[in-house]
């Protein structure tokens, strides 16, 4: 039985874990989780779960749980999650958060000796460095749940990473994959959100649509495999078939495919080295038809080059990108700015903020309150 904490446990991936523990309650259990403000979704979980401890974002929602459920213990913040992930009764932190609230958690769990399965790129996107440093120094292991990376994981299983030639990250393209430039400047938020093949929170299928999250995902590859960012390729593939592919220097290409759905990622993570049934439905590459793939255009898409160029430039500079996308791309939510803004913030950022080493944890504060400091000054004056 293996104990579970989720943090993240009211969006999308949160659910869809939940969903996998429900599928195997003999081999998995639930003892702690975290939400934002949705306290129903809370509610819900505790009716399905028999936790002791669980964590929401405001005060006021925790005191008023507290009310409801004297017999448990109700944390708040960011302290709250950390508490979660710095405790000793479990076994695998499920990291579900989004944004670089995750990387103090995920943080906490490893050197408090816990694998990390990990959903929340910005923990690499932004600490990399400090993250690979602490696996290595507390012999603990981070599990992907990108569906991306979990798909690069299972290709190299049994195989030499030192004989890999290149990862292929695939990429659907997003909302407006089929739009130029010029069509840019006057979409929607609502149009924005209609991702043609996944189901994901506001925030994700944002950087979907502007492929800020493939440039996120390059990155994160970088830091969970080991491989120089001039050995990741990203592929644009609009039927989300094929989740990624890895390139051995034999040219022999391995992919690993499967229905856009987040439950598989998941399940492999936590039941890694084996495989478990999974009630949810089957590929059928008959009815798929046929899969298409090109190069991706790094003019219309610059947040993708971007992403390469920070990943390169190591330091602060992913923190700091991160930081004015979360601010931009939140702007962007609120009818604040329109959509091509989302990209001139972000570059603006990564060129314009100092660039600093990142040796510690304030280093990595510092640089996500530079980051986003910047990004609001240039939002204050597009407004």
């Amino acid at each position: 039985m293996k104990r579970l904490i989720l943090l993240g446990a009211s969006g999308s991936i949160g659910q869809q874990t939940i969903d996998v523990v429900l599928q195997h309650p003999d081999l998995f259990e639930l003892t702690a989780f975290g939400v934002g403000k949705n306290v129903d979704s809370a509610r819900r979980i505790l009716k399905q779960f028999d936790v002791k401890v669980f964590s929401v974002q405001e005060e006021a929602d925790a005191l008023t749980l507290a009310k409801e459920y004297p017999d448990k213990t109700v944390l708040f913040g960011d302290e709250g999650l950390k508490t979660l992930a710095s405790g000793s009764d479990y076994d695998v932190l499920v990291n579900a958060l989004v944004g670089f609230a995750g990387f103090a958690p995920t943080l906490a769990a490893i050197e408090a000796g816990h694998d990390v399965a990990l959903a929340n790129k910005e923990s690499l996107v932004c600490g990399g460095e400090l993250i690979n440093r602490a696996l290595a120094l507390h012999g603990v292991s981070l599990y992907p749940i990108d569906s991306e990376h979990s798909a690069i994981f299972q290709c190299l299983q049994g195989n030499r990473t030192r004989q890999v030639r290149r990862l292929i990250i695939t990429a659907s393209g997003g909302s407006f994959r089929n739009l130029s430039r010029e069509e840019l400047s006057d979409v929607t938020v609502e149009q924005a959100l209609a991702h043609p093949n996944w189901s994901m929170g506001a925030k994700i299928t944002i950087d979907s649509a502007t492929m800020m999250n493939k440039g996120f995902e390059v990155t994160e590859a970088h830091w969970l495999f080991h491989i120089p960012y001039e050995q990741i390729d990203v592929l644009m593939h609009p039927q989300s078939i094929v989740h990624s592919m890895v390139e051995y220097v034999d040219h022999s290409v391995m992919a690993q495919m499967g229905t856009p759905d987040m439950r598989l990622p998941i399940q492999y993570a936590l039941s890694w080295p084996d495989r478990l049934e999974l009630n949810e439905p089957a590929l059928d590459l008959a009815k798929v038809g046929k899969l298409e793939f090109y190069e991706p255009d790094t003019e219309r898409f610059p947040l993708l080059a971007l992403a390469y160029e920070a990943g390169k430039m190591g330091g602060t500079a992913g923190a700091v990108m991160n930081a004015a996308n979360e601010a931009a791309n939140l702007a962007f939510r609120k009818k604040d700015i329109p959509f091509p803004a989302i990209e001139e913030i972000v570059i603006g950022a990564v060129h314009e903020v100092p660039w600093h080493e990142l040796s510690t944890v304030e280093d990595l504060n510092a640089a996500n309150t530079a980051g986003y400091d910047y990004a609001m000054e240039r939002i204050r004056k597009v407004n």
